[in-house]
C-alpha cells in the first residue's frame, strides 16, 4: 500500500501533536489511535489518525485519563463533565489571579500619579506570580558556605543529582526556608496507620485522595500503601510548598508513568509548588516538560545547584540525563549505596 507524502511518520506526527512518541505508543496501546502501517511496517498517521490522535490530546489537557478518553470516544457524554468541570475551575483561577493584578497594577498607577514609587520588590510581585516563594541562603556541607538563591519558582520543580551530591540536603534547607512548607520523606509509606487516620477525619481529604486514586487508576497506575500515602499527604489542607523524596518511591512504572500526568493537571488548579526528588525518567522525562516546569541539578562536585533547561547542549543537561534511569533499573538498585574500597 502507498501512502501520501503527506502522511507523518510517529515522530513527525508527535512534533505536530506537541506530545512524545511515547505518548503516542500507548494512545495506540490503548486502542485511541490506529495509525495505519507502510510495507516496511513503519507507522504513519493519515488525516483520520491525526484528528482522532489531536482529539485525544486536548482531552488530556483537559484532565481525562486514557480510561475516561476511551468512554467518550465509545459515546459517553457524562465522562467529559468531570473534566469540564475541572477545567473551568482552572479558568476561573487564572481569571481571579488576572482580576487581582489588575488591581495591583491599578494601585501602582495610581501611587505613581502621587508621586510615590513602588517599594522594594512590590513590582517584582506584581509581574511574576511565583516571586513570593523566592528563597535566598548560604549552602552548608557539602558545599561550604556558598550563597544560594532559587527565584521564580514554577509549580513543578525536580530536584536531581547522583549519589553523595547533597540533593536531599538541599531538599531539606528547602523545606525549612520556604513559607509554610512540608517535606514529604521516604518514611511516608511506613505510616500507613496515620494516613488511614487522617483519612477517616477529613473527609474532604479523604474525597480528594479517592477520586485522585480513581483517576490514576483508571490511568493504568496500581493502587497501593505507597500510593496512597503520597496522595494522602500532597491532598492535605494548609502547606504552601510541598517538598517530596524519591516521589517514585514503591512505585511500579505504569505508576510513575500516571502520577507524573496527575500531578501536570494538579499544577493547573493548584498554586502550591511541588520540589519533587527523582532518579526515574518516567517520573522527569525531559521530553515532556512544561514551560512551568524547572529541573535542579546537585552536581557531583558539590558546586552550586543550578537549574538545567531540558534540551541537549544545555549546561548540565548531560549530568541530568547520567543521573536518569528506568523505574525498571530504579527499582533494582533501590538501597544501593556507592563506596570506595579501602587501600592496603
Amino acid at each position: 500500500m502507498n501512502f501520501p507524502h503527506a502522511h507523518p511518520g510517529a515522530s513527525e506526527a508527535a512534533r505536530r501533536l506537541g506530545v512524545s512518541i511515547k505518548a503516542l505508543r500507548l494512545y495506540e496501546q490503548r486502542g485511541l489511535v490506529t495509525p495505519e502501517r507502510t510495507a516496511a511496517g513503519y507507522r504513519v498517521y493519515g488525516p483520520d489518525a491525526m484528528a482522532r490522535a489531536a482529539e485525544v490530546v486536548a482531552l488530556r489537557k483537559l484532565g481525562l485519563s486514557l480510561a475516561q478518553i476511551a468512554e467518550a470516544f465509545e459515546g459517553d457524554p457524562q465522562s467529559l463533565e468531570p473534566a469540564l468541570a475541572l477545567h473551568e475551575a482552572s479558568l476561573e483561577s487564572e481569571v481571579r489571579k488576572l482580576v487581582d493584578t489588575i488591581g495591583k497594577v491599578r494601585t501602582l498607577r495610581a501611587d505613581l500619579l502621587r508621586g510615590k514609587a513602588p517599594g522594594r520588590g512590590e513590582l517584582e510581585r506584581v509581574l511574576n506570580p511565583y516571586a513570593k516563594f523566592n528563597l535566598s541562603f548560604e549552602l552548608p556541607w557539602p558545599w561550604g558556605g556558598e550563597w544560594f538563591e532559587l527565584a521564580d519558582i514554577r509549580p513543578l520543580n525536580y530536584i536531581i543529582g547522583p549519589l553523595g551530591s547533597g540533593k536531599t540536603r538541599l531538599a531539606l534547607l528547602l523545606a525549612e526556608g520556604l513559607p509554610n512548607a512540608v517535606f514529604l520523606g521516604l518514611d511516608r509509606a511506613d505510616r500507613a496507620a496515620a494516613n488511614t487516620g487522617i483519612l477517616q477525619t477529613d473527609a474532604t481529604v479523604k474525597q480528594r485522595v479517592e477520586g485522585a486514586l480513581a483517576w490514576l487508576v483508571d490511568e493504568g497506575a496500581v493502587e497501593s500503601e505507597a500510593l496512597t500515602a503520597l496522595l494522602a499527604g500532597l491532598e492535605a489542607e494548609g502547606p504552601a510548598v510541598f517538598v517530596v523524596d524519591m516521589v517514585e518511591q514503591g512505585l511500579d512504572q505504569t505508576t510513575q508513568e500516571a502520577l507524573i500526568i496527575y500531578l501536570r493537571q494538579r499544577a493547573r488548579v493548584d498554586a502550591r509548588p511541588l520540589f519533587l526528588l527523582t532518579r526515574s525518567s518516567a517520573i522527569l522525562d525531559l521530553a515532556a516538560m512544561g514551560a512551568e516546569e524547572t529541573i535542579i541539578l546537585c552536581p557531583a562536585n558539590h558546586s552550586p545547584p543550578m537549574r538545567v533547561a531540558p534540551y541537549p547542549g544545555a549546561a548540565g543537561y548531560e549530568a541530568v540525563m547520567t543521573c536518569l534511569a528506568s523505574p525498571e533499573v530504579r527499582a533494582r538498585t533501590a538501597g544501593m549505596i556507592a563506596t570506595i574500597p579501602e587501600t592496603a
